[in-house]
């Protein structure tokens, strides 16, 4: 597997590190990771896509070291996606880019998606459908709504002032071992223990969680931004879903097609849980490649 090139790029809010593959005058293809994760995440795809011609980038998101805890302290989806649209500007995006994202990378990309659909042409999302397609779900079986309560126990804990900080290596274990059962996370463990080096790094993603709820003393630059995250997406988008997530049921998927574009394509993975491109790298590599294509505007001939 090749090594990626480290990057780092100078934002307006803040520092971002990066890992890239591929030719660095491709086309880009900007991957957004999740929690609890990291760039790493993206350690099997990046690979693929740069074969094809894409210069793939993928950042540690504001909080996740190497880049840091975001000076203006601000976490809300606005923020993250002014992240990556900042970043796209000064790699150079134009139409031909595309973005890819999974969990929170996910919900970043449909927010860009109805904000700034010109930025990318083609969106591949993970793990988390569109919200109209969740709240739908909700609104027409309970059981799968009140069984998603339980699954979401951990974004109400992440509430809590100062608990989950001292208890996040633990908790991010346990995350992981419900949400893909059977899969190994051991070296993704590691990874995220580096991303993860202290106090503030923590608490800068659990404000994720903290910020999407009560978003206090968040900075005003990303509000007409963070206006459009809840919006429908507009860009044609691959969504894909594990067929044994333990952290979003994969009932939600079932409707995630009615709320995407024209050019959209959904499935779901068998035998993958929330991680699923991790657990199942061929498969859902071979997804993405075809739908995409090739760098050259060329389509896949996987």
């Amino acid at each position: 597997m090749p090594e990626p090139r480290e990057l780092t790029v100078e934002l307006p809010a803040l520092t971002v590190a990066a890992l890239a593959w591929g030719p660095e005058d491709g086309p880009l293809a900007l991957c957004l990771h999740g929690f609890p994760d990291t760039a790493w995440t993206w350690r099997h795809l990046g690979p693929v896509l740069a074969e094809r011609g894409w210069r793939v980038v993928a950042p540690f998101t504001r909080g996740y070291a190497p880049t840091g805890p975001a000076s203006d302290g601000d976490y809300r989806v606005g923020a993250l996606m002014t992240d990556a649209l900042d970043l796209g500007r000064a790699l150079d995006a134009n139409a031909d880019a595309v973005l890819v994202g999974h969990d929170w990378g996910a919900v970043t990309a449909y927010g860009i998606s109805a904000h700034a659909p010109a930025m990318f042409g083609r969106v591949v999302a993970m793990a988390v459908p569109p919200i109209d397609a969740i709240s739908d779900t909700a609104r027409a079986n309970w059981r799968i709504a009140g069984a998603q309560v339980l699954r979401s126990w951990y974004t109400m804990f992440n509430q809590l002032p100062a608990l989950p900080e001292r208890v996040f290596e633990p908790l991010v274990r346990l995350l992981w071992r419900r949400w893909s059962p059977g899969y190994d996370a051991t070296d993704d463990l590691a990874l995220l223990a580096e991303a993860m080096p202290d106090h503030a790094h923590r608490k800068a993603a659990l404000t994720y969680y903290r910020h999407t709820l009560l978003p206090r003393g968040t900075a005003r630059r990303y509000d007409a931004a963070n206006r459009d995250w809840l919006r429908s997406p507009r860009v044609p988008t691959l969504y894909l879903h594990g067929a044994g997530d333990g952290c979003l049921s994969p009932g939600f998927a079932e409707r995630a097609a009615q709320h995407l574009p024209d050019g959209s394509e959904t499935g779901l993975v068998a035998d993958a849980g929330h991680f699923l491109h991790l657990e199942k790298p061929g498969e859902v590599n071979a997804r993405i490649a075809n739908f995409i294509g090739h760098a050259d505007g060329a389509p896949s001939a996987d």
